[in-house]
């Protein structure tokens, strides 16, 4: 885990202590969260997790947005308890007073589109061509039927696979 994003927690920490003149228990941190979320606070286990991929293409914006954001939300379960928003005002509150940032509930990153198979089924209508997921054929595999709307035909794999 980088020394940066530890130091930049417990900055986080110790201006929320100044500002509300009280102490908050540290986190866990993790570094284990994959996908379009660059950071999640897990409230009732005081746990802060990362995605290291975001963090990488991001670090600035990251380090100063992000960090704060969701340690703000521990902050705010820990002054307010568990009954408020996730992004309501006790947090922007935070966000705006102690961190001094704009309480943006979303980061604008470029998480990318992993590649997807995509399998073709038939009909029997001249442009029925049906792209199933992997799930789906695989369900088809197992025995699951599909029908087309129009022709009420048996919608069969082509044999065809694309990747989108």
């Amino acid at each position: 885990m980088p020394e940066s994003l530890y130091a930049r927690v417990e900055s986080c920490y110790q201006q929320a202590e100044d500002f509300f003149k009280r102490p908050f228990t540290r986190p866990e941190i993790s570094f284990k969260l994959r996908g379009q979320k660059a950071g999640v606070a897990h409230l009732q286990e005081n746990l802060l997790r990362f995605n290291p991929k975001l963090y990488a293409e991001n670090r600035e914006h990251f380090l100063k947005q992000t960090v704060a954001h969701e340690v703000a939300h521990l902050v705010a379960h820990q002054l307010f308890g568990p009954r408020i928003q996730p992004h309501g005002e006790e947090w922007q509150l935070i966000m705006r007073g102690v961190y001094e940032l704009p309480p943006e509930r979303c980061h604008n990153y470029d998480v990318g589109r992993r590649k997807v198979t995509r399998y073709l089924y038939l009909c029997q209508c001249p442009d029925g061509e049906f792209p199933f997921s992997s799930q789906r054929h695989g369900l088809v595999r197992k025995g699951r039927r599909y029908f087309c709307r129009r022709c009420r035909a048996t919608l069969v794999f082509s044999g065809e696979q694309r990747v989108e």
